[in-house]
Parts: C-alpha cells; structure tokens; sequence
C-alpha cells in the first residue's frame, strides 16, 4: 500500500519508517539491523539516532504509524458505508466488501501485519511497545464489536455467540488471510476469507423465518 519514496521531499524519519516496516515486515524484527536501514536510506548512524534512541524505540513508532494507517483505511470505509447504508447489517456487510476489495487491489498481496511481526519477538521488547501492541488489538476489538452490536440489536443473532469474540474473528481471519497468501502465494487468499467471514455475518444474524 505505500508508495515509492521519493527521498527529496519525503522527511528522514520518515524514509527510515518506511524502510524499516518493508525490511521488518519481510524478515522479521529480529532480521532488520539498523546498519540495513542506514544503508538504505543513505545516512549516517548519527542520522538515525537523532531520530530513534534505538530498536525498541523503532518498534513503538511502527506500531503506532501502522495502527494509525489501518485506522484510516477503517474510517474511510466504515464512514462511507454508513452514508450509502442506514440498516446496520448491510453497512456491515457493504464495509466488508470493500475491506476484501481494498485488499484485492493491492498488487502483490497484502505486506503483512506489523502488530503481529512484532508480537512474534515480543521478547526483544520492553513493557511499553507490549503494551502498544494489545492495545492495538483492543482497539480493532472495541471498533469490529460497536459495528456487531448496532447489528444485534436489530437482528438477534440466530445462534449464542459471544460479541468480543465475533469481534476478533475478524482480526484472526485477516491475519489468518495474510498468511495463508503468503504460504500459498496466492494474494487473494485474504479477500476470499474476508469475503468468508462476511457470509459468516450474514448467517449469524440473517432474520429467522417461519
């Protein structure tokens, strides 16, 4: 999803974040030295440091630069959804839509989850981008369920389910896509099993008939 840098106007802290989520995003925390990143950004170690006291502080600015990425792709299409859509169930499903559209458009495949890139190594990590990253996922948590619960109080779910972890389903299936498409090298792995948990909404909370 981003674009090619273009090093004459694009900051330096900037260039070094964009660098750094390709590299870690490629190979893992762990895999990513700073040298790397010095050396693709073309500064010097100084140049890095003026900007980050080290990884873990590298880690807390991807986490936060990415999570705010995400937040505006699901502002953007739960906002556009709900303008096209006043019956909470059908704004749901149309957003899902085009979260599974967005994804398909990329063009090689979604890059990968930086929250779970970093989870992976969280032992490299102090407390504090820990932290980042559950709250990270709580707040895909509090922002899926207010989406389910506008839902259920139209449409009672057909079947006893428990609304954080409906909720969350949507996380697991869109890091499960990511994966799956990264395994199997097909890129649309992610928008079918988008387009999955989409008919799975449908069922749970499609009107029971006589």
């Amino acid at each position: 999803m981003a674009e090619p840098l273009d090093h004459r106007t694009t900051p330096v802290r900037e260039q070094i974040l964009k660098a750094a989520e390709a590299a870690v995003l490629a190979k893992g925390f762990n895999g990513t030295s700073i040298d790397e990143l010095i050396a693709t950004v073309g500064i010097s170690k100084s140049g890095f440091f003026y900007h980050f006291q080290g990884k873990s502080d590298l880690a807390k600015a991807l986490l936060h630069r990415y999570v705010a990425q995400d937040d505006r792709i699901f502002d953007a299409i739960f906002s556009r959804a709900d303008e096209l859509i006043e019956d909470p169930l059908h704004s749901f499903l149309a957003s899902l839509k085009m979260l599974a559209e967005t994804f398909a458009d990329l063009p090689n495949g979604h890059p990968g989850c930086m929250v779970a890139s970093i989870c992976y190594h969280e032992q490299l990590f102090d407390r504090e981008v820990r932290d980042i990253s559950q709250n990270a996922v709580l707040g895909w948590r509090t922002r899926f369920r207010g989406q389910i619960e506008r839902i259920s109080k139209q449409y009672p779910p057909r079947i006893p389910v428990n609304l954080d972890d409906l909720a969350d389903m949507l996380s697991v299936t869109a890091d499960g896509g990511i994966i799956l498409a990264k395994v199997m090298k097909e890129p649309d792995c992610l928008p079918r099993q988008i387009m999955l948990y989409r008919d799975f909404i449908r069922l749970v909370f499609s009107p029971q008939t006589n």
